[in-house]
């Protein structure tokens, strides 16, 4: 007659009985370590991705030719000798000479890419293209000297009809603003 039942004891908050000790809900050195590594990861390639996207901007036929310009400069400094930039068509490159080694600084794809130096007086021998005005008497090159200056010329682009004369100040070997010109 006397069967016992046995007795519940007590719930606590964490619904174990109080004898038990509650396990605390964390995370392993193990699962840390791993989500660390995986955020690293992650950042590295946005941040190389972004990098690539940036750096990768396509770069006009202008832009190779200024840096055509500085380092026909900078190559007639160190030398101390005459360097000349000119443009090859075939390759569609600028070429930079120094008397014993050429180097060529290709442009980027642009459908019937033409750049003529011209002498430095505007409007010596010009003629109307499809509406553009387009300099017809060319030089063969532009000569860098030791000094740090070159030979006072404009430069003419001519791609897709349209035709674009940049002046060079033959002191600096930089661009001479019109009005209404912005530096970029």
């Amino acid at each position: 007659m006397g069967t016992t039942r046995p007795t519940r004891e007590p719930l606590t908050a964490y619904g174990l009985p109080p004898t038990a000790t509650p396990r605390r809900a964390a995370f392993t050195l193990l699962e840390i370590l791993l989500a660390l590594a995986l955020m690293a990861l992650l950042a590295g390639a946005l941040v190389t991705g972004s990098a690539q996207l940036i750096g990768d901007k396509p770069a006009t036929a202008e832009d190779v030719f200024w840096q055509a310009v500085l380092k026909s400069r900078q190559a007639a400094l160190k030398s101390e000798q005459e360097v000349r930039l000119s443009f090859n068509p075939k390759e569609k490159a600028f070429v930079l000479d120094d008397g014993t080694v050429k180097k060529s600084l290709p442009v980027p794809a642009v459908r019937d890419l033409a750049v003529d130096f011209l002498s430095a007086q505007a409007g010596g021998s010009t003629i109307l293209i499809g509406g553009t005005l387009v300099d017809t008497q060319t030089m063969p090159f532009v000569t860098f000297y030791p000094d740090g200056t070159c030979t006072a010329c404009r430069v003419q682009f001519h791609a897709g009809g349209s035709a674009r004369i940049l002046a060079i100040d033959p002191w600096t070997c930089a661009q001479v603003l019109a009005r209404g010109d912005n530096p970029t």
